[in-house]
């Protein structure tokens, strides 16, 4: 990926791998879950401190969620979660000047965060909820598609494939293809293969053996692997002794072809990244 990347006013350089990271507002994310919630509500001096600790990391994007997705996720109700986002966006957006991304399925929210200063659209379902296309569409924003089995409710139980890499690379560009129908152009378009969303180990594994079949496309590929269960089968570490596993992985994608990098340890993911890039610079590896 060579050109800029618009991010309605903004625009990011993804000849090399940006990092963006998780605001999880939500009571029950897997890793962070209240962490930026007080009584339940959002804690907006927590937010404003880890963001701000992420952007002078290194962190070009924040994505901002209002709603768990993480296995066994319950749904939340569109107004609890427009409430979350538009509270978070009032606060971030006069503060920072780097992308900020909705990570969310609800056109609702889709609507109000293209109105206060949202730059991209982050759907794990790939904007198949009712009314989610269209409104993503109006809103004029780029979209992230994920490819995601089932919901985040059933999704890990027993996932099955017959070829993962096949099927993920065909949903998401059925998911292309509905978009540019909708009237979203390609030039705003960027792909996540959705690693731990209704995937085993070993899918996992083959999605990032293979991750540069995806970034073929030509499309700019986003990918998630921060403390996620895989990095704890392969390493047998638990939850929040994952940092090392996940600058790895952070790597190994990079490497392959992903253009975005999204986590919850953004400091020492730059780092690992800029290894990588000194390596490219230096001559040592060819892109």
């Amino acid at each position: 990926m060579t050109r800029p990347f618009s991010f309605g006013t903004r625009q990011l350089d993804l000849a090399r791998p940006q990092v963006m990271g998780i605001l999880n507002i939500t009571a029950d994310s897997f890793s962070d879950g209240g962490e930026l919630l007080l009584a339940g509500r959002l804690d907006g001096e927590a937010l404003l401190r880890r963001a701000e600790a992420m952007v002078a990391a290194g962190a070009t994007l924040l994505d901002i969620g209002a709603e768990s997705t993480r296995p066994g996720a319950t749904v939340v109700a569109e107004s609890e979660e427009l409430d979350r986002m538009a509270a978070a966006l009032a606060l971030l957006r006069p503060r920072f000047d780097v992308v900020l991304s909705v990570d969310s399925s609800s056109p609702g929210v889709f609507a109000m965060a293209a109105a206060t200063g949202a730059d991209l659209l982050n759907d794990v379902r790939a904007l198949r909820r009712e009314g989610a296309i269209e409104a993503a569409s109006a809103s004029g924003l780029p979209v992230c598609l994920m490819h995601m089995r089932g919901e985040p409710g059933t999704m890990q139980d027993d996932p099955r494939y017959y070829d993962v890499m096949a099927e993920v690379g065909s949903f998401l560009s059925e998911r292309v293809e509905a978009c540019v129908a909708a009237g979203i152009s390609r030039d705003r378009i960027l792909l996540d293969p959705g690693f731990g969303f209704g995937k085993r180990l070993e899918h996992n594994v083959a999605l990032l053996v293979g991750l540069k079949a995806l970034a073929a496309s030509g499309l700019p590929i986003l990918v998630g692997m921060s403390r996620k269960r895989m990095l704890g089968e392969l390493t047998g570490r638990a939850m929040g002794d994952r940092l090392a596993a996940g600058v790895a992985a952070a790597v190994l994608a990079a490497e392959r072809g992903a253009s975005i990098i999204r986590t919850h340890d953004v400091a020492a993911t730059v780092d690992g990244l800029k290894v990588l890039e000194g390596l490219y610079r230096t001559g040592g590896m060819q892109r």
